[in-house]
């Protein structure tokens, strides 16, 4: 069992368990307890020797495969994955994020991306019905999706196009963007609560620490890799993500957060002109980060689409 909700993770007796936490999730959320839930890390060694990790969730092949936006890691998708139970998923920590290794002075766009997801999806769920990306993680998908269409039956991708802009996740980059370390659990907690104003302080501390580490010195320092990073992996390079769109097969469905200024209409009309059949969902009450936000709402959308 992971520490109290109350306990200060900034004493020196405090213990971070990643698998101990679940029962929160399921409590704030009204879901069954995780009794019995199966979870596990995987690890997919590269061609170039780095690894790429994963969490994987249920018994038997993954049905769908779920990748996070920038700077988060796949335990963002905790409590979608106990509202879907017990369909089997796969959930991905990015290149540079959560467990995954770091690149040496590579880039996290989404074309690079999108080759080492495709090869943890090759050896963990070549089969999967449903791959889901958010924010960095959507494009990704995306290129996934063009390049890789074997491994790509349905696409989800979650309040992102390749319209976003700095303009339009000023909120995002402005948050990454800020102190990678800090003096205490506090003042991380304190900074992560101002920059998310839709989450429930309970869900934002569990999102910290999973993604931050604390330091021999007491300091908390994020988890993922501030070198190369781009959180939402429309600046990493002169090339148009929007041909990805256009070169998916797959059935397309494009949820948005009602708050969210990252997606626009303008980005609808492009998407809709290039994939015409794509459908467009609006999730109310939810900002960037739907999955975080309202998470019950999202599991029914890729409920949905694992019937479909």
């Amino acid at each position: 069992m992971s520490a109290p909700l109350d306990a200060d993770p900034d004493a020196p007796d405090f213990v971070y368990d990643e698998l101990g936490m679940l029962h929160e999730n399921c409590e704030e959320y009204g879901l069954p307890a995780p009794d019995g839930v199966r979870v596990e890390r995987v690890q997919h060694e590269l061609s170039d020797g780095r690894t790429i990790s994963a969490l994987r969730w249920g018994e038997g092949a993954p049905r769908a495969v779920l990748v996070h936006g920038g700077a988060q890691n796949a335990h963002t998708w905790d409590t979608v994955a106990l509202a879907l139970r017990p369909t089997p998923l796969l959930a991905i920590d990015l290149p540079g994020h959560g467990h995954s290794g770091w690149r040496t002075g590579g880039s996290y766009g989404p074309r690079q991306n999108a080759e080492d997801v495709a090869a943890i999806m090759r050896a963990h769920a070549p089969e999967a019905t449903v791959l889901v990306g958010m924010s960095l993680g959507g494009l990704t998908a995306n290129a996934v999706a063009a390049r890789h269409p074997e491994l790509v039956r349905r696409l989800v991708i979650v309040d992102v196009t390749p319209g976003v802009n700095r303009d339009k996740a000023a909120e995002v980059h402005a948050f990454v963007e800020g102190p990678q370390t800090f003096p205490s659990f506090k003042e991380i907690f304190e900074r992560t609560l101002e920059f998310n104003p839709t989450r429930t302080p309970e869900s934002l501390r569990r999102g910290i620490l999973h993604n931050a580490v604390r330091l021999p010195s007491g300091e908390w320092q994020w988890r993922y890799d501030r070198g190369q990073m781009d959180p939402d992996g429309v600046h990493s390079g002169p090339v148009d993500l929007w041909e990805d769109v256009a070169a998916v097969e797959a059935p397309y469905l494009l949820v948005r957060g009602s708050l969210s200024p990252v997606v626009d209409d303008d980005d609808v009309a492009q998407l809709q002109r290039l994939r015409p059949e794509a459908r467009i969902v609006v999730v109310e009450g939810a900002g960037h980060s739907v999955q975080g936000d309202r998470p019950l709402e999202l599991a029914d959308l890729l409920r949905a689409e694992l019937e479909a």
